[in-house]
């Protein structure tokens, strides 16, 4: 989840803001990649799937400020 910190400075600043936004679609292309391809054993899968919701969540935040 996005701190209190971040999300003032992704509100004061856009350059910030896109930037986080493409990290974490990045991370979250990644993240699905390596479930797709089930590398990972179940614990580290139910991990991955927990932070791609959090980071979806953390997206869904920020696509908001941009608007």
């Amino acid at each position: 989840m996005l701190d209190k910190n971040t999300k003032k400075k992704c509100e004061n600043n856009p350059s910030i803001r896109d930037l986080k936004i493409r990290n974490i679609e990045h991370a979250i292309d990644q993240a699905e990649k390596i479930i797709k391809e089930s590398k990972v054993g179940s614990a580290e899968l139910s991990f991955l799937k927990r932070k791609i919701c959090d980071s979806l969540q953390d997206l869904e935040i920020l696509y908001l400020m941009k608007k």
